[in-house]
């Protein structure tokens, strides 16, 4: 498993559609490890930044895959919720990366997308 997410602040390596996360949005992750080595561990984080105000999501962990529910406040005050699975990878310089599959559920719409540690 990829070292644990908590305290690590991740960025969107390129900008979604008009209106969503992008690269001047910030996530800071947490991770608390499961109670049990089987259980999976779960991971929280908070974002802003560029079109949203506000944005939360929570889930699970287990092993290098993230399952989560997100939702966010925008600046023209629509809200909008979805879900997202996403692979921990670590790249060869030792930063980590989330590859991401996700799709909004409170309306149309659904891609991919990546965020990773910002270069030291």
């Amino acid at each position: 498993m990829a070292r644990s997410l908590d305290g690590l602040v991740l960025v969107p390596v390129a900008d979604q559609a008009p209106g969503q996360v992008g690269t001047r949005t910030r996530f800071t992750y947490h991770e608390e490890p499961a109670e049990h080595m089987e259980a999976e561990s779960r991971v929280w984080a908070e974002y802003a930044g560029g079109d949203v105000v506000r944005g939360f999501l929570i889930g699970t962990r287990a092993g290098d895959r993230l399952d989560f529910r997100y939702v966010q406040l925008k600046r023209d005050g629509e809200t909008a919720s979805g879900h997202c699975v996403s692979t921990v990878v670590e790249l060869p310089d030792g930063r980590v990366r989330l590859e991401e599959t996700w799709e909004w559920e409170s309306r149309e719409g659904r891609g991919s997308s990546a965020v990773e540690e910002p270069p030291s």
